[in-house]
């Protein structure tokens, strides 16, 4: 069979001999030199000032909807966009958090929120917040949703956890809003096994998420930060400042193991986002050209597509579930992310006023599937899946 992913770290056998040897000699395993060397050389390759590496792609998504209620851009009632087709913890933290979440649906041909979409929504909701999903490495016009989102004074947060490089109109996605999230599970473009990270511009954010980050004390702040965090709220004593919280906040801290393999495995992510953009044009070409089977998918409007896998929405739920089983104990096949938001149970049972009913979400919901792109796929495999999907 073809999985989604063949191994746990690009250049696999290499990073294990490394991380064996870092585990040996390390004088400590919980967050410390590794980490903070990660969070740097992360932001550089990301082009971001700060970033906040974290245990999980789902906790930088609970970190950051925190963090802007702790800083006050956020409180509790209001109401956030999302976009309906997504994974459940973009969606879970608004709700958890007592926001109010309102799914954006997406165009059909680039499974993203567009600013049609979202002008369309905001006729029926006011919204303080959109956060927008670059699902599957794809985007739609971005740019154009950050206009809105300024001119409507919305804070603008991106999940870039399956958009790890691409490109759009000269600017990475990631880059567009207040802040992105990032995951880097392990079947994800750059894996840490277990791991993600929140990055931004502003200095004050990144501040908050490092206390949100960690029970709500200032330990992983600069001493001037620590200083200026204790003076204001009287804390003298070098007894109690360690022991002091001064927002809400959890444990969502990575390790040194977590930031060691994050330092192994980011020297090889322009050479990843190279070999998936490079699967996906020649997958794509046969893939989308012609077949009346599928919808087709849009990407001509994108510089660099580091893409995730390779979406197939088919044109009826019998044309889907003849691949299915097509592509049975040969190629491994997933829905759609997590599909509309809309119609798992967990949004019913507490977001049941914004359900989705006629949606493009509920289609690619119902019609659609993808399967793996990762950067070892070889040529035999990638002309088996080309023959399965066009035949």
């Amino acid at each position: 069979m073809i999985k989604l992913i063949k191994s746990t770290f690009y250049n696999e056998k290499d990073t294990k001999k490394q991380l064996l040897s870092f585990i040996n000699n390390a004088e400590m395993l919980s967050f410390g030199p590794q980490c903070n060397s990660f969070e740097e050389r992360f932001a550089k390759w990301q082009g971001r000032k700060h970033c906040v590496f974290l245990n999980s792609g789902s906790s930088a998504n609970l970190a950051i909807i925190q963090t802007l209620l702790n800083l006050g851009k956020l409180k509790k009632g209001d109401k956030v966009g999302f976009s309906a087709l997504t994974w459940s913890t973009n969606v879970m933290p608004l709700i958890e958090l007592g926001l109010q979440a309102i799914p954006i649906d997406v165009e059909l041909d680039t499974l993203n929120v567009s600013s049609k979409k979202l002008r369309q929504a905001l006729k029926r909701h006011t919204l303080e917040m959109v956060f927008l999903t670059n699902l599957l490495g794809f985007c739609d016009d971005i740019d154009e949703i950050r206009k809105i989102c300024d001119e409507e004074k919305i804070i603008l947060i991106e999940d870039n956890c399956e958009a790890l490089g691409t490109v759009y109109k000269g600017k990475k996605l990631g880059n567009f809003g207040l802040a992105s999230t990032f995951s880097f599970y392990v079947g994800h473009h750059m894996s840490t096994i277990e791991g993600g990270a929140v990055c931004t511009d502003s200095e004050r954010l990144a501040t908050m998420l490092r206390i949100v980050r960690a029970h709500g004390w200032d330990r992983n702040l600069s001493e001037k930060r620590q200083v200026k965090l204790r003076n204001r709220h009287k804390v003298n004593s070098t007894f109690y400042s360690r022991y002091t919280f001064y927002d809400l906040g959890y444990n969502l801290r990575p390790t040194e193991i977590n930031g060691f393999i994050g330092n192994t495995q980011v020297r090889y992510l322009d050479e990843i986002v190279k070999k998936r953009e490079e699967n996906f044009m020649q997958i794509a070409n046969s893939l989308y050209s012609g077949i009346d089977t599928f919808y087709p998918i849009r990407y001509d409007h994108i510089d660099t597509l580091s893409n995730f896998a390779f979406p197939v929405i088919c044109k009826s739920k019998k044309i889907r579930d003849e691949l299915v089983s097509k592509c049975d104990s040969k190629i491994e096949l997933r829905p759609i992310v997590g599909g509309d938001m809309t119609k798992q149970p967990f949004f019913s049972k507490y977001e049941k006023r914004f359900i989705l009913t006629k949606s493009n979400a509920r289609l690619i919901h119902e019609q659609g599937l993808y399967f793996g792109n990762n950067p070892e796929l070889t040529e035999k495999e990638k002309k088996e899946i080309i023959s399965i999907f066009t035949h």
